[in-house]
């Protein structure tokens, strides 16, 4: 048996949310946080980068999990945090990413500036300093996109708007 297409409001759905501002800070969000837990990842790391990897991955894997379910219109399953709640969700997932995302900076710019002595062209030997430099980028990203969609969704619940489209 093929697969059947999708439903026209089905359809209408996703494309609405894709092109809703909500839908496109979370692809944001989902792309930086991506492209932070494998920039560190790819490369040797240790002490207090372990603290940013698991923020890194524990909001990417989160935020993938909102994306999908506000995606696909299946928030109402979701036991007690959904329907009526869920913008409420989406903006304790952000404010939290936000704020533990801050102390991950701070670690990725200190471990930078360790490392900064390994940024002159004689310097020969491998040096993280790239690495933890483009990571420390990448976190900025991550935090000021949580950030927007932290006010966005504050001033949304302020409306008293229920919906997260």
């Amino acid at each position: 048996m093929p697969p059947q297409p999708p439903q026209p409001q089905v359809r209408m759905n996703i494309k609405k949310f894709l092109n809703s501002f909500l839908g496109v800070f979370r692809i944001m969000q989902i792309l930086f946080g991506a492209g932070l837990w494998v920039t560190i990842a790819a490369h040797k790391y240790e002490g207090s980068i372990h603290f940013v990897l698991f923020v890194a991955v524990l909001f990417w894997l989160l935020t993938l999990a909102l994306f999908f379910l506000t995606l696909l219109d299946k928030q109402d399953l979701v036991p007690v945090l959904g329907g009526e709640r869920w913008l409420c969700t989406n903006l304790a997932h952000d404010a939290a990413a936000a704020a533990l995302y801050l102390p991950a900076i701070g670690v990725m710019i200190y471990k930078t500036d360790r490392y900064s002595f390994c940024n002159l062209e004689l310097y020969k030997h491998s040096c993280l300093y790239k690495v933890y430099l483009t990571a420390a980028v990448f976190a900025c990203l991550c935090c000021l996109a949580y950030l927007v969609s932290v006010i966005y969704g504050a001033l949304r619940k302020c409306r008293g708007e229920q919906t997260v489209i």
